[in-house]
């Protein structure tokens, strides 16, 4: 009987480790149903809606721009209002929504209501960054300006197609393609006025 005894212990040694093993194992393992599916599906999510965040400010930042430059030159109006409408549909889809401005912006079939009026308003009396530079009293160098901050623009749409998921990749490649035909359109007739 003494063998049978020692097989018997083996046999419970045995299961109790594989048993051990295999409760350690589902505590970290993620499956199918498991934890860690969830939580990528929640980073990629969030990723996403910070990128769509970036990109529709990176957008809107070119479009009070335009929107300064229309409040100082009434009259290029006729000339970048078409342009300035574009950049606000780019805003409203590259929002988080995809479909509405982010608040504080026009929507995108808007322009300025009326000369010196533009929509939406500058933030007055603030200096820090880029979206509150003067605008230079020559239209011309305006329009330069504006042309050298719709290229910033584009290629920094440009610069997120690396992290973008393919579906909203496509749109950053289209409004990185609309933006440099706009810094292209803006130089061009610049120089023919």
């Amino acid at each position: 009987m003494g063998r049978t005894g020692t097989t018997r212990r083996r046999a419970l040694l045995a299961t109790g480790a594989a048993a051990a093993a295999g409760v350690l194992g589902a505590c970290t393992q993620d499956g199918p149903g498991g934890t860690g599916a969830v939580p990528a599906a929640e980073r990629a999510a969030r990723a996403e809606a910070a990128l769509r965040r970036r990109s529709a400010a990176t957008s809107a930042a070119l479009l009070a721009r335009y929107d300064r430059v229309l409040a100082a030159h009434p009259s290029l109006t006729a000339r970048l209002a078409p342009l300035r409408a574009a950049v606000a549909a780019h805003v409203a889809a590259l929002g988080p929504g995809g479909a509405s401005p982010p608040p504080g912006t026009a929507t995108p079939s808007a322009a300025p209501s009326a000369p010196g009026t533009p929509e939406p308003p500058a933030r007055a009396g603030s200096t820090a960054g880029p979206a509150t530079d003067p605008v230079p009293a020559d239209p011309g160098v305006a329009v330069a300006e504006l042309a050298v901050a719709a290229r910033r623009t584009a290629d920094a749409h440009a610069a997120a197609l690396l992290t973008a998921p393919p579906e909203y990749a496509r749109l950053l490649a289209s409004v990185a393609a609309a933006g440099a035909a706009h810094a292209y359109l803006l130089t061009s007739e610049g120089t023919r006025s």
